[in-house]
């Protein structure tokens, strides 16, 4: 099938007016030197890749930590349904053995990808190698420095389904862990109290990613850098970012992509919460929670998960002034890239898998394809 008169987004990250082709579920021909009369016009619409969501814990009620299928499944639905083509669950600080059921169920889906849901890519497993001080909503009881053979465990029994992994570089033995798990999957600085020298020392012993930039980490300080300035002199790191109105100033959002210019990563960071009434009580980490005001709070005030999804974060990064072909990066090709998985999806280019959004030119309305199927 083909279709014209569409303000495509193109693999050079810019916008062209133009045709593409789906076929068996691919892209096919992009931006043809001749499209068929008979070709679908979908009259100026703009067409954006499907969107990718690295960091999202949950939704409509479930949290990928519960170890259950169904769960996980519902999850993908709704992703879907908002734009999310493709995703990468994210765990919390849990004991291994609750860590491993929810990676099998990571694996089913993955398996039996049903359709009209969302695809899972990969996991971000976020902890249990955290910092106690910048925990945030993590939970404590279950805290562990580095240890190597416990994730690498964890990684062959999913069948290396993990394809970012966080640490905190100040904790002992964190540089080795860099150093091995790189070799296997993109590691990332998170939930640290780490200096600029330990967090440099990890970004050369292979860091390329930085969990939800600015939360649960060390502010920039003149005499006192910290983490983010070590990220931002190494071009390789890319920076996830909360970008769902609570977490982030729109201020500091434009500072971080003059920061890291075409590297950033929009996620949700939601939890179970996303998709449920105001004022609803939940559960993440083995922690009690309520979504109050439109954001997710622990008992102390600690604001643990967001209740957004990934489009949301990206209209609002557009309302926030981040130029449109950087928003659209930032949560298409950039997260694809940070799951190695950018030969597939993140972009629209012949043979990758035709995942991609119709939408209006303010992004109020949106048609979802998965594999040229619409939802």
């Amino acid at each position: 099938m083909f279709y014209k008169n569409a303000r495509i987004f193109t693999s050079d990250f810019r916008f062209v007016t133009g045709g593409f082709e789906v076929k068996d579920g691919l892209f096919g021909a992009v931006l043809p030197e001749n499209v068929p009369a008979d070709a679908v016009d979908l009259k100026g619409a703009t067409v954006i890749p499907g969107l990718v969501d690295v960091h999202s814990h949950g939704n409509s009620g479930a949290d990928f930590s519960d170890g259950d299928y169904e769960g996980l499944k519902k999850m993908a639905a709704y992703y879907a349904s908002c734009g999310v083509t493709s995703f990468a669950p994210a765990s919390m600080t849990l004991p291994y053995d609750v860590l491993e059921k929810a990676f099998a169920t990571a694996k089913q889906l993955k398996a039996e990808a049903p359709a009209g849901h969302a695809r899972l890519m990969g996991i971000q497993m976020e902890g249990p190698y955290f910092s106690y001080k910048k925990r945030g909503a993590q939970n404590p009881d279950y805290l562990k420095e580095p240890d190597f053979e416990g994730f690498k465990a964890l990684y062959d029994g999913c069948d290396g389904l993990v394809r970012i992994v966080d640490i905190a570089p100040e904790l002992p033995g964190a540089a080795e862990f860099v150093e091995k798990a790189s070799k296997l999957c993109t590691v990332s600085i998170a939930h640290t109290d780490s200096d600029y020298d330990h967090a440099r020392a990890a970004v050369d012993a292979g860091v390329t990613h930085l969990t939800h930039l600015y939360n649960a980490m060390p502010g920039i300080h003149h005499r006192n850098p910290g983490v983010i300035p070590a990220a931002v002199e190494n071009p390789n790191v890319r920076a996830e970012i909360i970008c769902d109105g609570y977490h982030i100033h729109p201020a500091s959002v434009r500072l971080a992509f003059t920061m890291f210019k075409n590297r950033m990563i929009l996620v949700s960071d939601s939890g179970r919460c996303a998709g449920l009434p105001e004022g609803s009580k939940f559960e993440l980490g083995g922690q009690d929670c309520w979504l109050r005001g439109g954001v997710a709070r622990l008992a102390d005030g600690t604001i643990a998960c967001s209740a957004a999804n990934l489009w949301q974060c990206l209209t609002n990064v557009l309302s926030w002034n981040i130029p449109e072909e950087e928003a659209v990066r930032a949560a298409t090709w950039n997260p694809a890239c940070a799951l190695g998985a950018q030969n597939k999806i993140g972009s629209i280019e012949g043979g990758k898998l035709a995942d991609f959004i119709v939408c209006s030119p303010d992004y109020s309305e949106k048609r979802v394809f998965i594999g040229g199927i619409e939802l």
